[in-house]
C-alpha cells in the first residue's frame, strides 16, 4: 500500500463556506484502515466553495442503506471484495437498479484486480471507474474525486433542469386551474417551492395596470404578519425597471417580477439563505412565462365572474319587473273582458228588446199609408206624409239596432253555435222575403231559385243573419232597377247559398282586404244607405263556426260580385 495510505488522522470535516452543502461521499470497504486513509487523504478537499462530507459503511448491506438514506451522495468509493468476493458488484447493480440512483458516480476500489477484470466489470456493470487500491494515491484520488464531482455536477444539473421542468409542465395545469387570483397566488408560491427544492417564506403582490394601487394576494412565513407598509411596496415596484420578467437578488431576499401581456404587475418576493443557480434562474424564467398568462386569465374569469354576476342581478330585476307588469295587464285585461263581455250583453239586449217593436212600428206606418191611398184628397195626402216619416225613422232605427247587434257579435270571440237539423231552403226564402221590401223601394228585382227542402244540420239564425247580411249588402250596392239573384242547392255534402247582383263588383284591391272588420270597399252603396264594414266579416266568422267557407267571384253571373256561402249539410265533422 502506497505511503499516503499509511498516514491517519482524525477525520476533521471543513465547515462549507458561503452556506453551501458540502458534497456528499460514500466509502463502502470492510477495511477500517482504508476509510482512515481517505478520510485523511481528503480533508482538506474543496471544490467550487463546497468541502465533502464523508459517510462510511463495512458492508454491502450498509452501503445500501447508507444509499438509500442519502440518495444525493455525489461519489461512491466502492470495494468489491466484503463479506463476498462479489459484494461490492451486487451493490453498484443495486444502486442502479433497486435504488434507481443514476446519477451518483461509482468508483469500484479493489485490492484483488485479478479477481474482478477490469474489462468485464465495465461492460457488464454500470459504474465510471475501476482502480486499483494500490493506484490510488492521494494526488490520483484527488484527480478521481475532481473529475467524479464534476461529472456529478452536470448531470444533476441536467436532471434538476429535467424535474424542473415537470414541476413547470404539472405546475401550469394546476395554475391554470386557479380560478381566483388568491388561489392562484398561494399556487405560485406552492409551485416555486417544489420547483427551487427550498422551504422559504414567500410573498406575491399584484398591482393593476391602470392604477398604484397593489394587493398582497398571498404570503407565508414571516411575511404573514403584514408588517410591510404600502410604501415599502411601493419601493420594491419602483426598483424595477418598465420589462417584462426580472430576477434580483437583495440579502436573503430574491425578487422575481412578471409584467404580465394586459399590462398587469406581478412580484414575488423569496426569502431564502442561498442564492439562485443559474439553473433554478433559467427555470424560474420558464415559469414566469406561464405565470404572467395565468394571471391574465384569472383576472380576466374574475372580471367575466363579476359581470356575469351583475348581469344576473339586472336579469333577476327586470324579470321581477315584467312578471309584475304581466300581473298588471292581465288583471287589466280581465277587467276588459268583463266590462266587454257586459257590454256586449247589455247591446244584445238593447237591441233585441228595440228591434221587435220597430219591426211593428214599421209595420203600422205601412199600414197608414195604405189607408191613405185608400182616403184620398187633402186627409190622404197629409196621412201619407206622416206615414212616410213614421217609415223613414223606423228604418233609421233599425239600421242603428242592426249596427249594434253586428258590434256585439264581432266582439264576442267566444261566440258559439246551438245546431239543430233543419231546412235551408227555407231560411233562405224568409231571408229573401224579409229584404225584399227595401229592393222594391230601390226598383230592384229578385230573382229566386232555391231548392227545397235543403236539409242541412247548423245554427238556423246565425245561417239567416249571413244571408240577411249578403242579401243587404247587395241591395245597397247594386244600381236602382238592377237585379239580385238568390240560389240554394246541395252540391255533394254542403248546401251552397249564392246571392248575386249587377252591381260594379269588386276591385283587385279590395278582395284582399274584404272580409276583415271595419273595411270599407271602393264601391258606394247606391241609395245613400250606411256601411259599418263587419256585415262580411261576420258571414266569414259564421262560415268558420260551421266548418264552412265563404267564396267570392268579383265578376259572378250578372255582372256584379257574387258570393257563395258553403255549408256542410251534416254539420262540422267534430259533431259541434
Amino acid at each position: 500500500m502506497s505511503n499516503d495510505f499509511l498516514v491517519f488522522a482524525e477525520h476533521d470535516e471543513a465547515e462549507a463556506p458561503l452556506g453551501l452543502p458540502p458534497w456528499k461521499v460514500a466509502v463502502v470497504d470492510d477495511d477500517e484502515a482504508v476509510h482512515e486513509s481517505t478520510a485523511f487523504a481528503l480533508k482538506n478537499f474543496a471544490m467550487q466553495g463546497r468541502s465533502l462530507r464523508i459517510a462510511s459503511a463495512y458492508s454491502a448491506k450498509e452501503g445500501l442503506a447508507l444509499l438509500r438514506a442519502e440518495p444525493d451522495t455525489a461519489i461512491v468509493l466502492l470495494d468489491v471484495v466484503m463479506e463476498t468476493d462479489d459484494a461490492g458488484l451486487k451493490l453498484a447493480r443495486q444502486i442502479r437498479h433497486e435504488l434507481g440512483n443514476a446519477l451518483v458516480r461509482i468508483i469500484l476500489r479493489t485490492g484483488q484486480p485479478g479477481q474482478a477484470p477490469e474489462h468485464r466489470v465495465v461492460l457488464d456493470y454500470d459504474i465510471n471507474d475501476y482502480k486499483a487500491k494500490t493506484e490510488l494515491t492521494a494526488e490520483r484520488l484527488f484527480t478521481t474525486l475532481t473529475s467524479s464531482l464534476r461529472g456529478y455536477e452536470q448531470l444533476k444539473r441536467l436532471d434538476d433542469t429535467r424535474r424542473g421542468l415537470e414541476l413547470i409542465v404539472s405546475a401550469s395545469s394546476a395554475l391554470f386551474d386557479g380560478r381566483s387570483l388568491q388561489t392562484l397566488a398561494r399556487g405560485v408560491l406552492t409551485q416555486l417551492n417544489a420547483l427551487l427544492a427550498i422551504d422559504c417564506a414567500g410573498m406575491l403582490i399584484l398591482r393593476g395596470a391602470a392604477d398604484i394601487e397593489h394587493s398582497v394576494l398571498a404570503s407565508t412565513g414571516r411575511f404573514a404578519a403584514g408588517n410591510e407598509t404600502a410604501t415599502d411596496i411601493e419601493r420594491l415596484f419602483t426598483a424595477f425597471p418598465p420589462g417584462d420578467t426580472a430576477i434580483k437578488r437583495e440579502g436573503t431576499l430574491t425578487h422575481l417580477y412578471v409584467r404580465t401581456p394586459e399590462g398587469a404587475q406581478v412580484l414575488v418576493l423569496l426569502d431564502s439563505a442561498t442564492e439562485l443557480t443559474g439553473e433554478q434562474a433559467s427555470l424560474v424564467s420558464v415559469f414566469s412565462a406561464k405565470l404572467a398568462i395565468a394571471f391574465d386569465n384569472a383576472q380576466l374569469h374574475q372580471d367575466l365572474q363579476a359581470a356575469n354576476t351583475m348581469l344576473e342581478g339586472r336579469v333577476r330585476s327586470r324579470t321581477e319587473a315584467l312578471g309584475q307588469a304581466n300581473e298588471r295587464l292581465e288583471a287589466q285585461s280581465g277587467l276588459l273582458r268583463r266590462a266587454n263581455a257586459f257590454k256586449n250583453e247589455m247591446m244584445g239586449m238593447v237591441a233585441h228588446d228595440l228591434k221587435n217593436p220597430l219591426i211593428v212600428i214599421a209595420g203600422r206606418a205601412d199600414l197608414l199609408k195604405e189607408l191613405g191611398e185608400k182616403t184620398g184628397g187633402e186627409k190622404g195626402a197629409e196621412i201619407l206624409l206622416q206615414a212616410g216619416h213614421i217609415r223613414a225613422m223606423a228604418g233609421r232605427m233599425t239600421a242603428n239596432v242592426e249596427g249594434l247587434l253586428s258590434d256585439a257579435l264581432a266582439d264576442a270571440l267566444d261566440i258559439g253555435i246551438t245546431c239543430r237539423r233543419v231546412d235551408l231552403g227555407e231560411i233562405v226564402a224568409a231571408e229573401t222575403q224579409s229584404n225584399a221590401e227595401a229592393a222594391r223601394a230601390k226598383s230592384q228585382r229578385v230573382e229566386t231559385d232555391i231548392q227545397t227542402p235543403l236539409a242541412a244540420y247548423c245554427d238556423p239564425e246565425r245561417i239567416a243573419e249571413a244571408v240577411d247580411n249578403l242579401l243587404s249588402n247587395a241591395i245597397k250596392y247594386a244600381p236602382r232597377g238592377g237585379r239580385i239573384a238568390v240560389g240554394a242547392a246541395m252540391s255533394g255534402d254542403m248546401v251552397r247559398i249564392t246571392v248575386a247582383d249587377n252591381g260594379p263588383g269588386l276591385m283587385e284591391e279590395d278582395i284582399a282586404r274584404l272580409f276583415g272588420r271595419f273595411q270599407r270597399l271602393s264601391a258606394q252603396p247606391t241609395g245613400g244607405e250606411a256601411s259599418t264594414g263587419l256585415g262580411l266579416s261576420i258571414v266569414r266568422r259564421i262560415a268558420d263556426l260551421h266548418g264552412g267557407r265563404i267564396e267570392v267571384e268579383p265578376r259572378g253571373a250578372l255582372g256584379g260580385a257574387a258570393f257563395t256561402l258553403s255549408v256542410p249539410a251534416g254539420g262540422r265533422s267534430s259533431g259541434s
